[in-house]
C-alpha cells in the first residue's frame, strides 16, 4: 500500500452509496473471523460521560496488518433534536497500517447501522437452524429496519411480526417493509404477540428493562440482543439467560464490562465468564454454537472497533474502485 497524498473524506449520503448488505456482511464475517483467529484487534472501549448528558465514545479495531488501526467517535448529544440535528453522530478515522498517516476521515452513521444488523445476520448464519424464518422484531426504528433487510439475506423469512413502544412508527416502518421484501411485516400490539413461536427473535431497542418476554421464547429459538451494549441497558431477563443452552457474544471481555444483561449474569453467578463463547469462535470452530436443534441460543452485541474498521476497509476499497 502506498502512502496516500491526503485523506479521502466522505459524507454520509457517500458512504451509503458504496454500502450494500451482501458487501457488509461479508465484511463482518472477515471481522469476526479474524478476531477468533487473532488477527483482529479490538480495544477497550472508551466512554466519556459529560454532566450536561452528552456521552462521547470511541472504539478502536484493526481487522489484519493489511489493514490500518480505526477510532470511530461516537457523540451522544440528547439536545441535538431540538437544534434540528441527530442525537448521535459517528465519525471514523482510518490510519495507513505502515505509516500511521491518516488515510481517510469517514461519516459513521449509516456505516454503524448498516454493519450492526449485517453482524446479527452473520450471527444468525452461524447459530440458527437453515430452516429458521419465523421472525419476531422488538423495535422498529434503524435497528429494526436494517435487521429484517439484513435477516432476509442469510434467511428465507416467512413470517415477520413487530413490535415498538411507538405504534405508529411501528405500522409506518412494516409497511415500508413489507412492500420493500415482498414479505408481509405485520404490527402487533405486544411483545407477546411477536415472540410467541418465533424461532429468531431479534431485540434492538434502547430498553432499561427486559422486553423479551422469556416464557414466550420457544424451545431451539436465537435470541439476538442489540439494544443491551451498556452497563443499564437490559433488554432480556436473567431468566432467559439461565434457560439459555448456549450464551454468545461478539467479544468476551467487551460483554463482561460493557453488556447489561451479562454484566449482571455474571456478577449473580448465572454465567460465568468461561460459560461465555464469542462469535469468532464459533466462526473459526474453535468452540461450537448451535449443537442440537432443540437448543435455546441467546446472542448479545455490544459493538466493536473491528466491525467498523471492516466495513471501512470495504467502502475506502469501493471508492478507490469507483475513481480508477
Amino acid at each position: 500500500m502506498t502512502v496516500s497524498a491526503g485523506p479521502v473524506v466522505l459524507s454520509e449520503a457517500e458512504v451509503s452509496a458504496l454500502l450494500d448488505l451482501d458487501g457488509v456482511i461479508d465484511s463482518q464475517r472477515q471481522a469476526f473471523t479474524a478476531l477468533g483467529e487473532g488477527s483482529g484487534l479490538v480495544a477497550e472501549k472508551a466512554v466519556l460521560n459529560s454532566p450536561d448528558g452528552s456521552t462521547v465514545l470511541s472504539y478502536l479495531g484493526r481487522v489484519s496488518t493489511a489493514h490500518g488501526v480505526v477510532n470511530k467517535v461516537v457523540s451522544v448529544q440528547p439536545d441535538n433534536p431540538a437544534r434540528g440535528l441527530p442525537a448521535i453522530t459517528a465519525t471514523l478515522v482510518v490510519l495507513h497500517p505502515l505509516t500511521g498517516e491518516v488515510l481517510a476521515v469517514l461519516a459513521g452513521g449509516e456505516l454503524t447501522a448498516v454493519r450492526t444488523a449485517a453482524a446479527s445476520a452473520v450471527a444468525v448464519d452461524a447459530l440458527t437452524q437453515p430452516t429458521a424464518g419465523d421472525l419476531a422484531i422488538l423495535g422498529s426504528g434503524v435497528q429494526g429496519r436494517w435487521h429484517v433487510r439484513a435477516l432476509s439475506r442469510v434467511r428465507n423469512l416467512r413470517r415477520i411480526r413487530m413490535w415498538s413502544p411507538n405504534r405508529e412508527r411501528c405500522a409506518q416502518t412494516a409497511g415500508q417493509l413489507t412492500e420493500e421484501l415482498g414479505v408481509e411485516v405485520v404490527p402487533v400490539p405486544d411483545p407477546v404477540a411477536a415472540v410467541g413461536d418465533a424461532d429468531l427473535v431479534i431485540a434492538g431497542t434502547l430498553s432499561h428493562t427486559p422486553v423479551v418476554p422469556t416464557a414466550e421464547v420457544a424451545a431451539g429459538a436465537t435470541v439476538v440482543s442489540v439494544g443491551s451494549f451498556a452497563p443499564d441497558r437490559h433488554e432480556l431477563d436473567q431468566a432467559l439467560l439461565d434457560r439459555a443452552d448456549r450464551v454468545v457474544v461478539d467479544h468476551v471481555p467487551t460483554a463482561t464490562g460493557h453488556a447489561g444483561p451479562i454484566m449482571r449474569a455474571v456478577a449473580d453467578g448465572v454465567l460465568t465468564e468461561g460459560e461465555l463463547t464469542s462469535l469468532g469462535e464459533v466462526l473459526c470452530g474453535t468452540r461450537p454454537g448451535r449443537r442440537t436443534p432443540n437448543d435455546l441460543v441467546v446472542y448479545n452485541s455490544v459493538g466493536l472497533g473491528v466491525q467498523d474498521a471492516a466495513a471501512a476497509a470495504l467502502v475506502l476499497s469501493r471508492h478507490h474502485a469507483a475513481k480508477r
